[in-house]
């Protein structure tokens, strides 16, 4: 097929780089033919990434590469199996997407720019490969507030309207249907691996293994066991994301190991929910009936998802040595969530290690959660809370620093709570506090996509065909705030700091 070279979409240079590992890992697919394929997201900072400019991107240029699929071939669906609450599924697959194509972004990382919604594949398993239209929404949300929060995750590309009505057991039908394109480190997953030990294909395995390292771990190339090094990243990398989502109080969903990327990276969060209060036990999936995957339980489950990673990677590496891999997660992530905590209440500065963070930054975390266990507080709120008093005001005693919403907290947990904050502030430069302030800015949310939230923005595009809610809270998160500020010793010699790569 021609290539229409006018659309700087269909232009990108594209890389065959999973193509070339073989039809052993895809199958080729053709794309839905839709009645209509109408805009209703476009994401301009990635078409940046991918070096292009927004303003030579049009909304036809993006109905045709990402709605139409015009012009790009082949598109893949990929195979892989995986365990679903905790049972086998050898007949899973990409059953309602693709691979559209793999290109490098303007930092040279490989990307891949993946279909959800596209149609049927040969592992729809009866379903119709399409993708409601608040399904979309909805992904579109998740991604854009995870990214504001620094959550490692994929994001959207584009989301369009196609036309359809599709008949779903858990949305009033028929629904409107959607088909949107994400931007992803990579589509492989941890059921990919776990596949090629379901099949016995060690050698299959081993290259894909080596594809991945080389792809997203190059940088592993020239140490002694490239691939058992990318497991420890691997691990490392988990745990970070899990810690990255109990810190934005984000409950996926639906943690399944053909939900888990093999570069680390959140995507497919399935029927997510952000925190409304503080609750470890709260569970976003409706169907999650024994909450195997609450908010509590995602750092146990994502470190016994990496376990049964270990199942079929023991076809290439040693058990033991894997193992041994494995064992610094929790550590890893202990420590993730604390410097994460702490950076939402501005109180450690992104270039602070944590060997030199002071006792009262320490104690704060606990404090922390028992203060949100105790106060009927929306957990985003305690931090934009936080962070509105301190924009007003410099609290140059404890008792500057009140309650931020009604109804108080319980007297004894805030007052331990205010003072070991008061306290780690009271110790700050004046170039300290800054940054503090910065923080407290750049890491939080003036909105977070609750439940409620996303039903009342939804409920406007239902009802009303009006968008203008939904476009409005995407943009909120866009960080537009200054640069980050540069640490103390070096305020004079650099006062502006480096631009901030959002």
């Amino acid at each position: 097929m021609t290539i229409n070279r006018t659309n700087p979409l269909l232009a990108l240079p594209f890389e065959p780089s999973l193509e070339r590992l073989g039809s052993d890992y895809w199958d080729v697919v053709e794309a839905a033919r839709f009645p209509e394929t109408r805009l209703r997201f476009r994401n301009d900072a990635l078409l940046r990434q991918l070096g292009l400019d927004p303003a030579g991107v049009s909304r036809d240029h993006l109905e045709a590469a990402y709605g139409r699929f015009e012009a790009r071939q082949p598109l893949l669906a990929l195979r892989y199996h995986g365990y679903q609450f905790g049972v086998y599924n050898p007949q899973l697959g990409d059953g309602r997407g693709f691979l559209y194509g793999q290109v490098r972004d303007r930092h040279g990382r490989l990307q891949d720019l993946g279909a959800k919604g596209s149609g049927q594949t040969p592992w729809s398993r009866g379903g119709d490969g399409r993708l409601t239209l608040k399904g979309g929404v909805r992904e579109v949300i998740a991604a854009e507030a995870l990214h504001r929060l620094g959550v490692t995750t994929s994001r959207t590309m584009s989301l369009m309207e196609t036309g359809e009505q599709l008949y779903r057991g858990d949305e009033p039908s028929p629904a409107r249907s959607s088909v949107m394109v994400r931007l992803a480190r990579t589509h492989l997953r941890f059921g990919s691996c776990e596949r090629l030990l379901y099949l016995q294909q060690p050698a299959q395995l081993a290259r894909l293994l080596h594809h991945v390292q080389y792809t997203y771990y190059p940088h592993l190339a020239e140490v002694e066991n490239p691939l058992l090094a990318m497991v420890a990243e691997l691990v490392e990398r988990v745990a970070r994301m899990a810690a990255q989502w109990m810190v934005a109080g984000f409950t996926h969903g639906v943690l399944n190991t053909d939900n888990m990327s093999l570069a680390g990276e959140s995507f497919d969060y399935g029927p997510y929910g952000f925190l409304a209060a503080w609750d470890p036990d709260f569970t976003a999936a409706y169907f999650d009936h024994t909450g195997l995957y609450a908010h509590g339980r995602q750092p146990a489950v994502c470190h016994h998802n990496l376990q049964l990673l270990l199942q079929p990677l023991a076809m290439a590496l040693p058990l033991e040595a894997l193992e041994a891999a494995v064992a610094p997660f929790g550590s890893v992530y202990e420590a993730a969530y604390r410097a994460g905590l702490l950076r939402r209440l501005g109180l450690i500065q992104p270039w602070a290690a944590m060997e030199t963070m002071d006792p009262p930054a320490k104690d704060l975390v606990p404090l922390t959660l028992q203060l949100l266990a105790a106060w009927k507080i929306d957990y985003g709120d305690f931090f934009a809370g936080l962070r509105d008093r301190v924009s007003a005001s410099d609290p140059e005693e404890p008792d500057a620093l009140t309650p931020w919403r009604a109804p108080e907290p319980p007297r004894k947990p805030w007052l331990a709570w205010r003072d070991c904050w008061w306290s780690h502030w009271h110790g700050l430069s004046r170039n300290g506090r800054q940054a503090a302030r910065w923080a407290l800015q750049r890491w939080n949310l003036t909105r977070t996509p609750t439940r409620p939230v996303i039903e009342q923005v939804w409920q406007a595009i239902s009802d009303h065909d009006n968008w203008q809610p939904f476009h409005q809270l995407v943009d909120s998160w866009r960080w537009t705030g200054a640069a980050q500020p540069e640490p103390a010793q070096e305020a004079e010699a650099h006062p502006q700091g480096q631009a901030h790569q959002g």
